[in-house]
């Protein structure tokens, strides 16, 4: 035992001395003939002694050490000190960075290298000069008479021209005695100039154009950095019909701290009342418009989190007449502080949500705890347990916008907000399940959980005060599921590009039965109430959050999940998806609580079914339909085609019926959308939008916008024409130019985002 003892000890060690030496072991030597490397090429000749460490080559050669590699009409190389030296089209690359002369020297071991004339490039900044001297290993080099440019061509239109250059690839470049010029006419000299490489690069953006609610406009964003510790951005904007606007942007990396973010601007509007939409009911706003954004994201120790969002507004529409992309992605931000702390199997959470703006509709929850346990192990048995207990205080409030409906005015500002109601609630959730498997293939889960809640005397905005409530709520139910799939590897199509298939199928039934609670919710505070929703809401009071909303229930709901895979250049695809979902209530609720009409025996069948014929076509849908009356609620179609990046086309359909239906009233929605590419060269390429709306026979949005690659610059110009209901048609037309470092926006930000294309 001791002898096998000792040998283990003796192979763990040799094992590990190999190890340590093949770690440190250097990277070897390959010298080539470069038509060895690209046949075709004129045949080199090479004498190469490897005991000797001596290689000299003509017609072509290729030396490769590590990860630096050289290309050379000729050259001359000593192994042993990594010196070489190179004549004739001599290309140098050394991990992501590109040299090219007609004679340098270079070490392959040291990274020193010297050169009496030299290009080089690591994108998007461009360099060439005359005797460069350097080291790669700590990555600085030094120019004399060099230029500097972000024109990828031979010819750059735009260069800043110095004396001395000292570049650090990737990092930053400094220069003396600089001018800049616009092909050979110089524009501006600077004694010293220091420009960051890459991403973090200073750089200006400016947008002229003209737009009916704005008259002329001229809109800029210099964006600046001071290396890892801040950025941000100002903002200088002048619009003929509402006057000047400003802004401040700054982010604080503040390593301990966190991230800190603030955001101002300040708009000075000589036409208030000419908004971009039509709001009778705000009545008069302030000529000075501003907003103020505060945020804060840390993690002070390991599972701790910590966010604070402040959103500050002078009046509701400021985001609508002039920030439409960040009104388009929420138009009534909010504000809250929230601290989260994680364990394997509970988190605690606090939130508080201060009503900051006194127009918009709002819960405040001064503040909002929670105690969440996950599903776990309950010791060494087969049960499950899971859990979630709240606790706040919550006002209720309604924007005045909606309150002026009561007075004749109708002016917001002079009114501070409603609350219709405010109370303290507490909330305990816990559930516990017992997943079995049958048969090794059939997975059923029973469950039962039971909810107990607490509202204090509730304070109306009207009327007495109520008193303090109990409800009780109980659930139980099963969920039955399993999943089979066959695999077909022969199985081919030239058409829709199959190379094997494999299904998987996988059918689930989830039942759930939850008897009448305590109180109805029209007896309660709606705090966390049901929202209009056309996605299915969830059934298991585990994941239900609208808490105020629980009603009884006696449902099943069956679904059906089908999934068709493929290999297309040797990678997993997805050829077809398709989910299903159907509720069957066994026992229909009819109109109680705060629900209009009485439930079918059957809910909407929701599909969602996505086809992918070939790598570059999409197809999908989804929809909601009723069974029982014979409507089809929802509608919503997508066809995409992307064959290269020359081309692309989207074109999409939504419908949505009219009516009271899924527990929520609607308004009749028939749109037409349409997005097409087309690059037609290199440097020009075009793209067309077109929303059309088929309920009001309004063509309401048209883009169209034409691309230029200016060499140094991007630039585009768009022409945008708005017809919404309710107000005039809006014209717009749009200069962005950016410089091609850094653009504006990111490839395909500015479909998702079109706004930004006219400086919004």
């Amino acid at each position: 035992m001791k002898s096998n003892f000792s040998l283990a000890l003796f192979l763990l060690a040799a094992f590990t001395a190999f190890a340590a030496v093949a770690a440190t072991e250097p990277p070897t030597w390959e010298v080539q003939a470069l038509s060895q490397i690209i046949p075709g090429t004129v045949e080199g000749k090479l004498d190469y002694d490897p005991a000797a460490g001596r290689a000299y080559g003509t017609n072509g050669i290729f030396v490769k050490y590590g990860n630096a590699t050289l290309t050379a009409d000729s050259a001359s190389l000593d192994t042993k000190s990594g010196q070489v030296e190179a004549d004739g089209q001599v290309r140098i690359e050394s991990g992501d960075q590109l040299w090219v002369g007609d004679h340098i020297r270079y070490n392959f071991k040291t990274r020193q290298m010297s050169s009496e004339s030299f290009r080089t490039g690591k994108w998007p900044v461009f360099a060439q000069g005359r005797d460069t001297a350097g080291n790669g290993s700590n990555r600085v080099y030094v120019a004399n008479e060099a230029y500097v440019t972000t024109d990828d061509n031979a010819d750059p239109a735009f260069r800043v021209r110095a004396s001395r250059v000292k570049i650090v690839p990737g990092q930053y470049i400094e220069m003396w005695n600089a001018i800049l010029y616009a092909g050979d006419v110089p524009i501006f000299y600077f004694p010293y100039y220091h420009r960051n490489l890459g991403r973090h690069a200073n750089n200006f953006t400016t947008s002229p154009g003209y737009r009916g609610k704005f008259g002329a406009f001229l809109l800029n964003t210099y964006t600046w950095y001071l290396g890892d510790a801040a950025d941000g951005k100002v903002h200088l904007d002048y619009r003929s019909r509402r006057g000047v606007g400003a802004g401040v942007d700054a982010n604080l990396h503040l390593d301990q701290l966190g991230l800190m973010g603030f955001k101002y601007y300040y708009q000075n509007d000589s036409k208030v009342g000419l908004s971009t939409n039509v709001f009778p009911q705000f009545g008069h706003i302030n000529q000075d418009r501003q907003r103020f954004q505060f945020v804060w994201l840390d993690t002070p120790t390991t599972n701790f989190n910590v966010k604070a969002l402040v959103n500050y507004q002078s009046d509701p529409l400021l985001l609508l007449d002039f920030f439409e992309t960040d009104y388009a992605y929420n138009p009534q931000p909010y504000s809250f502080v929230e601290a989260n702390k994680y364990w394997d199997n509970w988190s605690l959470d606090a939130l508080t949500t201060p009503r900051i703006n006194s127009f918009f509709d709002q819960v405040e929850r001064l503040p909002d705890v929670r105690l969440t346990g996950y599903r776990q192990q309950v010791l060494d048995t087969p049960v499950y347990y899971d859990s979630q207990s709240t606790f706040g205080y919550y006002r209720q409030f309604l924007s005045t916008a909606e309150m002026s409906s009561f007075y004749t005015n109708g002016v917001y500002s002079q009114f501070n907000g409603f609350y219709t109601n405010s109370a303290a609630r507490a909330d305990t959730y816990h559930q516990v399940s017992l997943p079995w498997t049958f048969f090794n293939w059939l997975n059923v889960t029973p469950h039962v959980g039971g909810r107990v809640t607490y509202y204090s005397q509730m304070n109306a905005a009207y009327g007495a005060p109520e008193n303090d409530r109990y409800r009780g709520e109980l659930n139980t139910g099963v969920n039955v599921s399993f999943k089979a799939s066959r695999l077909w590897a022969s199985a081919t199509n030239s058409t829709l590009d199959v190379d094997g298939l494999r299904h998987v199928i996988e059918p689930s039934a989830d039942y759930i039965y939850v008897p009448n609670p305590g109180a109805n919710p029209s007896q309660l505070p709606q705090f966390d109430a049901d929202q209009p929703s056309l996605m299915l809401q969830p059934l298991a009071l585990s994941d239900y959050n609208n808490i105020d909303s629980i009603t009884s229930q006696n449902v099943i709901r069956f679904g059906l999940r089908n999934l068709l895979q493929t290999k297309r250049d040797g990678q997993l695809d997805d050829l077809l998806t398709s989910s299903l979902m159907l509720d069957w209530r066994l026992d229909p609720r009819g109109i109680t609580g705060y629900s209009t009409t009485p439930q079918n025996r059957l809910n909407d069948l929701y599909a969602a079914v996505a086809f992918k014929p070939r790598s570059w076509v999409i197809l999908e849908t989804q929809n909601r339909y009723d069974f029982e009356t014979g409507h089809l609620n929802m509608s919503f179609d997508q066809i995409t085609l992307a064959p290269s990046d020359r081309w692309s086309w989207g074109f999409g359909y939504w419908y949505l019926r009219g009516g009271t239906w899924g527990d929520a009233t609607w308004t009749q929605n028939n749109f037409i959308t349409s997005t097409a590419f087309l690059r037609f060269d290199d440097n020009w390429g075009g793209r067309m939008t077109h929303n059309y709306n088929i309920v009001t026979g309004r063509l309401q949005e048209q883009f169209y916008t034409l691309y230029r690659d200016l060499r140094s610059w991007t630039a585009s110009l768009t022409f945008r024409i708005s017809n919404d209901v309710g107000s005039q048609p809006d014209y717009t037309i749009a200069i962005m130019l950016s410089l091609k470092a850094s653009p504006v926006a990111g490839v395909g930000e500015d479909v998702v985002n079109r706004a930004r294309l006219v400086g919004e």
